[in-house]
């Protein structure tokens, strides 16, 4: 038992000392090998011009996107439970430079943003589709979707509203 240790750890000490290299050529430089990676990674995925990301303050930058919505709040009105709605917000680059969207995110599971995935050229055009399902809510709808883009700030918010009338009801009640 006692020679068998004694080889695992003879075996194990020779694998350490060969695996450690220390006669590496001195071309590796301050970047190391991370610097290849890095350039092959930012080759496969272009970066959006966004100082916001970047650090913990933001750089105001002149040239960046401006996301310009025609509205921002959009209200469905009455409608009855179990409804499914839709709304479609457009909104135009009013900035310098192409805008993309990263993701658009809603406040809770009932609602469905979708995007133009497309990059936005200065004076172009987008959409964000919003789907709302009603089933299982009740009352006031107040629901909220953020929108991150390499815009300044780099999130913003729009907003859809609707109020999900009670069961067997055809509408608001005269009185």
């Amino acid at each position: 038992m006692k020679r068998t240790l004694f080889s695992a750890f003879l075996l194990s000490s020779a694998l350490l000392f060969g695996a450690c290299n220390n006669d590496k050529p001195a071309e590796v430089g301050a970047e190391g090998m991370n610097a290849a990676a890095t350039a092959a990674s930012d080759a496969a995925n272009p970066t959006v011009d966004n100082p916001n990301v970047a650090s913990e303050t933001e750089a105001p930058n002149p040239n960046a996107p401006v996301m310009t919505f025609t509205e921002s709040e959009y209200n469905f009105g009455d409608i009855k439970p179990g409804d499914v709605v839709k709304h479609t917000f457009e909104f135009t680059n009013t900035g310098k430079s192409p805008l993309l969207i990263e993701n658009a995110t809603a406040s809770c599971g009932c609602t469905t943003p979708n995007w133009t995935k497309d990059p936005i050229a200065p004076g172009g055009k987008g959409t964000i589709e919003v789907q709302f399902n009603s089933q299982g809510k009740a009352g006031l709808q107040n629901k909220e979707v953020a929108v991150r883009a390499n815009t300044q700030p780099s999130i913003t918010q729009i907003a859809i509203r609707a109020n999900i009338l009670p069961e067997n009801t055809n509408g608001p009640v005269k009185q």
